[in-house]
């Protein structure tokens, strides 16, 4: 019996540390070198739909600061008891339910969890490519890009962001951020592509 407790309170110490946020969020080699299976699995997601490492990154970096169970805040009754959450979004990619739904069916895997961060870098690369094709939107251009992510393809389309400051300066944000991103990310790449080929 204590050898089964000990050996779940070994998986929950194990499962705990690997989905701790990293540290040093604003540089994308660190987070590599801290998480160290995330390259791999980003690369893969460029390789399957096309979308940049610095993009889709960004992106997960602007909508949960990489926490693998983040929600929005709620709402408050009265202006004091926390009542309902805005959205359904949820986890790595802070994708809604109904957008989740889609991804899954889509990529047939109905198995796909939205605190995983292999399923969520995935849908990231997944709906970078669909804004691609459905709004014209370069897969490199992390400020539309991110403006259609939030807004939706149909929100894209009718501009529902003119009238929304915040969330300009915030596409902004994620914009130099991917860029920065990629800068970092030029100079220390070579070293996780030597990992992935079990290079060492």
């Amino acid at each position: 019996m204590r050898f089964v407790l000990s050996l779940l309170a070994l998986v929950v110490l194990i499962t705990g540390c690997a989905s701790k946020p990293p540290q040093q969020q604003e540089n994308i080699c660190t987070i590599f070198k801290q998480k160290t299976s995330w390259y791999r699995l980003v690369n893969r997601s460029e390789e399957k739909w096309g979308a940049p490492i610095h993009v889709q990154m960004s992106i997960l970096r602007q909508e949960s600061a990489f926490q693998n169970r983040a929600k929005p805040e709620r709402t408050k009754l009265l202006g004091i008891v926390p009542w309902k959450r805005k959205t359904s979004a949820f986890g790595y990619s802070q994708a809604v339910d109904g957008t989740w739904d889609w991804y899954k069916k889509e990529t047939k895997k109905p198995l796909a969890s939205r605190v995983n961060f292999a399923d969520a870098i995935d849908f990231t690369g997944w709906y970078i490519n669909k804004t691609n094709k459905i709004n014209g939107i370069s897969k490199n251009d992390a400020y539309n890009q991110y403006l259609a992510y939030h807004e939706g393809h149909g929100g894209f389309k009718i501009k529902s962001y003119n009238d929304k400051e915040w969330l300009i300066n915030t596409a902004t944000k994620v914009d130099k951020r991917s860029k920065k991103y990629k800068q970092q990310l030029d100079q220390c790449k070579s070293q996780f592509k030597k990992k992935i080929f079990g290079i060492f």
